[in-house]
């Protein structure tokens, strides 16, 4: 396969200006890169830290063939964009990671068929399209089954968890709007995530496996330790999925862990990964890090080393005057605010890693009795 490797002083241009647009462009531009970001918000966190700014909507054709016009690769940092608008800058620009991933996996529906067919374990699903539909997929799986919508929606949106038929009535309610996927609603006991990056080269390396607990739907923390129980087990199931899907850059699988032991497959991000984050300071190489090195070209390191065990937990809106209260009484803490203009309530403001070296008896109660 051939690639394109980029020079040094030459330009990237990121679809998205969030955070993950952000640590992008800093990894970048620390290798020696220029930075072009668009985004609709003039005041995105990544806007601070490129070259050049395009403000405009993330599937507009004319503000992408300008983001086009002055970078010499492509790279996003999300995936809700439109696949059929992304084809058209694949045609005039060097794109990596291509059209194709972001189609499937920004449906729910596909997604999980593309998972399943490369013989992946996901939950049981069915696709609910009708009150015919949802009603069989209730007797297929039995309560209690999650109903997701097949677009958007994250950190919980978009789902409702249907345990009895007293739910049914707003459970028809969203077969009305949407095409939804049901789940059946597994014992769980764990939920864990790998992150892994893979150039064009074919060469991958993978992060340690990422111990999660979300609160309220939203990612709370984030452990890693130097070994795992499921390790093998989960990037076994990695190289199936990419076996069947095209994946170039960083990219995140989560899965479900029940009580039983069995691993299950929840989703794919095909970019860095909240869940990530703490290989920042953690890691000899970022997952922003090897983002960068996968979409220029260049070569990825044989293994990602750990330096310490380590905890991330994300700053939502409500967090940030505690974590101004705490931080100082800590110099421990790795802080990262993104500069979101605008503070929300359980919006993601930014991280805290914390490297642990033995030390997580004295750490977690000061941190999470600061988050209460």
């Amino acid at each position: 396969m051939t690639y394109t490797k980029l020079k040094l002083g030459q330009s990237i241009g990121i679809i998205g200006g969030g955070q993950l647009g952000k640590m992008m462009a800093q990894s970048a531009q620390r290798m020696g890169f220029k930075v072009n970001i668009l985004d609709p918000d003039p005041t995105c966190p990544a806007r601070f830290v490129s070259h050049q700014f395009i403000e405009s909507p993330y599937n507009d054709i004319d503000g992408l063939r300008r983001l086009s016009d002055i970078s010499d690769c492509i790279t996003y940092e999300f995936e809700n964009i439109n696949a059929e608008t992304l084809k058209a800058i694949c045609a005039v620009n060097h794109v990596p990671q291509g059209y194709e991933t972001v189609g499937i996996l920004q449906n729910r529906l596909s997604e999980k068929e593309a998972i399943a067919s490369s013989g992946a374990i996901v939950v049981p699903y069915r696709k609910v399209d009708s009150q015919a539909a949802l009603d069989q997929a209730i007797q297929d799986l039995s309560y209690p089954i999650v109903l997701k919508t097949i677009f958007g929606g994250y950190d919980g949106k978009g789902q409702l968890v249907l345990t009895s038929e007293a739910q049914l009535e707003e459970a028809y309610g969203m077969v009305e709007n949407a095409v939804l996927v049901a789940e059946q609603m597994i014992e769980l006991d764990r939920e864990i995530s790998i992150t892994a990056s893979r150039n064009l080269q074919g060469e991958i390396c993978y992060f340690p496996v990422q111990e999660n607990e979300h609160r309220n739907q939203i990612l709370f923390k984030t452990t890693v330790q130097h070994t795992h129980p499921y390790t093998e087990q989960a990037i076994a199931e990695v190289e199936k999925i990419i076996s069947a899907i095209h994946f170039v850059g960083t990219f995140t699988v989560e899965f479900f862990i029940d009580k039983a032991g069995q691993l299950y497959v929840n989703e794919i991000a095909p970019r860095p990964h909240n869940s990530g984050h703490y290989s920042i300071e953690a890691c000899d190489y970022s997952q922003f890090d090897t983002h960068i090195l996968s979409v220029i070209g260049y070569p990825l390191p044989k293994q990602i080393t750990l330096h310490e065990p380590a905890v991330m937990y994300n700053l939502l809106g409500q967090d940030l005057d505690a974590m101004e209260r705490y931080f100082p009484e800590h110099p421990e803490w790795h802080v990262h605010v993104y500069g979101k203009a605008v503070r929300k309530e359980n919006r993601k403001m930014g991280h805290i890693t914390l490297l642990l070296d033995d030390k997580a008896d004295t750490y977690y109660p000061i941190y999470e009795e600061m988050m209460k």
